[in-house]
């Protein structure tokens, strides 16, 4: 079955930056029967710690979409997925399982050519490597914009510590001002 991505790319007027990941899991897919409606926006399940992560870098509670929202465009941050439709094999959100790819070319080079970005930031080395080989053409007009893969903020991804993850991710964002 062919999946399409249930949120819009969000881009804040004269946003510098940009945070792109896979894909939504299959819990923010209305005909899944693991449907989870606390699910609302980007990385939003409990398995995934990118919430937790930015409100520990930025001291601040980031509960709903409307906070996450107003939090991105004080900081200019955009946000999305380079995945627009997709096949999931063995009904998997992980990444490996993501089959067929239809990729977010269209609102993504929107994003880049209609913005400041100055810096796209990846939720993973797999959404990096595969950003590199699929938006090329994207990005080659655009030779200044910094590439940064942040510590995938999985459960998953045990290599690094919470706490690891936090301070990298402390080093690698933008402050707040």
């Amino acid at each position: 079955m062919i999946e399409t991505h249930p949120f819009e790319i969000f881009v804040p007027p004269n946003a510098k930056y940009l945070i792109l990941g896979s894909f939504a899991a299959k819990e923010a897919m209305r005909e899944n029967p693991e449907y989870d409606p606390a699910y609302d926006w980007y990385y939003g399940t409990r398995r995934n710690q990118f919430w937790s992560i930015l409100a520990a870098v930025y001291n601040m509670e980031l509960r709903d979409k409307q906070r996450k929202q107003e939090f991105f465009t004080r900081l200019g941050i955009g946000i999305g997925d380079i995945i627009y439709q997709v096949e999931r094999d063995k009904d998997s959100s992980l990444d490996y399982y993501l089959k067929n790819p239809a990729y977010n070319k269209d609102a993504i080079a929107h994003a880049i050519n209609n913005n400041p970005i100055h810096t796209i930031f990846f939720t993973s080395r797999f959404v990096e490597k595969r950003f590199r080989r699929e938006f090329k053409e994207i990005i080659k007009p655009h030779p200044t914009i910094d590439l940064i893969a942040l510590p995938s903020p999985s459960t998953r991804y045990a290599r690094m510590s919470l706490e690891e993850k936090i301070a990298r991710y402390k080093e690698l964002l933008p402050e707040f001002v």
